[in-house]
């Protein structure tokens, strides 16, 4: 694949996508699943939609999962609204109507720059405007579009693998991806969902919150009061974005009692297939914001200290120190930033040689063409105002990798 031109790229602002999925069925060279990397050579993408993204919808869940966010990159004296802790009723914050638009154009840009180096782009379902509240016999949210896409599948080899959200809004985000699931499906594809939680109010593990734990010691659990007839206690939960393919073997960040129950199904489900490593707590829940392979042999690493907690074979890759974050833009007191200052970490790989990043970091760049990795800029405005980066917004459905061993 041959990357575009840069001031070609850079420059790319596509009419706003219709949100239809790809039509499968007509393909004439229809592609199989098959993804075990986060680098080899990427045929087939689903790329994240957030038309109609109607607001946040605050409520324990949201600020559970986004705790680290809330407290360390907003300004909570100008916003004491935003103050944890996580009471009272639901709260909607709105989104300004400008920040939807621009995103709508920056993803826009990401298709046709995938799509013109030979990618095959697949769309979600588009939110209906009219869909405005989700409900189960534990409680009711505001359902969101699906933007995010990584946090909720993930494909390991020949399977798409659904994984349950820790945000309720997110709970069936999903459906909005069924039609691309589908047509796989019917290509050979396996297909399998993690437990769908109950999500009532214990079934939250505090313990990161709380700071308790030891990556020596189990899990301590610590939990709210939960007077829910619907109660069940701790489940499992977990982000497909806390999971990192190399290959044969696949990284698991756990923070809390939830990650593991979720890393325990991972491990006995692909028994025999994969090997899975668990990381403790690089990160309250993500880690594509702080170690990305790159190619085999080479990491983008936010420090020096991520990799002592890495996997031997790992601590003797090379690697990348992500430079002091820049080009960062400023929001007034209204805004909700939902992703941390490394958020340009979450560059997406088209090839062992080649990225897609931002080109508000040019430090960052200049490093990664150090070492000899071709970067297309692809202009990404708002990505701490809608948590997520270019690998956030996309699942890799078709690369060239294999199960190929890169710790032995």
């Amino acid at each position: 694949m041959t990357p575009l031109p840069r001031h070609i790229a850079d420059t790319i602002v596509a009419d706003p996508p219709s949100g239809e999925h790809a039509d499968l069925g007509t393909n004439p060279n229809p592609l199989r699943l098959n993804s075990y990397d986060e680098w080899s050579a990427l045929r087939a993408v689903i790329v994240g939609s957030g038309r109609h993204h109607p607001a946040h919808d605050r409520d324990l869940s949201f600020d559970l999962f986004l705790y680290e966010n809330i407290v360390e990159d907003n300004d909570l004296a100008a916003k004491p609204w935003l103050r944890p802790p996580f009471t009272g009723p639901r709260q909607r914050i709105p989104i300004a109507q400008q920040y939807l638009d621009e995103l709508d154009e920056d993803i826009a840009g990401l298709v046709t720059t995938l799509e013109s180096v030979g990618i095959t782009v697949h769309r979600p379902l588009e939110l209906d405007p009219a869909t405005t509240e989700i409900r189960t016999p534990a409680w009711s949210a505001t359902m969101l579009p699906a933007l995010n896409i990584r946090d909720s599948v993930i494909v390991l080899g020949d399977e798409i693998v659904e994984t349950p959200p820790l945000m309720r809004a997110r709970y069936f985000e999903n459906q909005l991806l069924k039609p691309t699931f589908l047509e796989y499906f019917r290509r050979g594809a396996r297909w399998s969902v993690m437990p769908r939680p109950v999500m009532t109010d214990g079934s939250f593990d505090f313990s990161y919150v709380a700071g308790s734990g030891s990556p020596d010691e189990p899990i301590t659990v610590t939990t709210r009061p939960d007077d829910s007839p619907y109660r069940v206690g701790v489940e499992p939960m977990l982000d497909a974005a806390q999971i990192v393919r190399f290959g044969r073997d696949v990284l698991v960040n756990v923070s809390t009692a939830h990650h593991q129950l979720a890393f325990d199904w991972l491990e006995r489900q692909f028994a025999g297939r994969l090997r899975f490593h668990r990381v403790y707590r690089l990160s309250d829940d993500h880690i594509d914001s702080t170690v990305v392979p790159l190619r085999p042999g080479l990491l983008l690493v936010r420090g020096p200290e991520v990799l002592d907690r890495l996997p031997r074979p790992l601590q003797r890759w090379d690697h990348i120190c992500y430079p002091e974050p820049t080009g960062l833009p400023g929001y007034g007191p209204d805004d909700l930033v939902l992703a941390s200052r490394y958020i340009d970490m979450n560059v997406l790989s088209i090839g062992p040689d080649t990225v897609l990043a931002n080109p508000d970091h040019p430090a960052l760049i200049r490093q990664l063409e150090a070492k000899r990795i071709d970067v297309i800029p692809v202009r990404h405005r708002h990505r701490r105002l809608f948590g997520g980066g270019f690998h956030c917004f996309t699942v890799d459905v078709v690369r060239d990798g294999e199960a190929t061993d890169y710790f032995d």
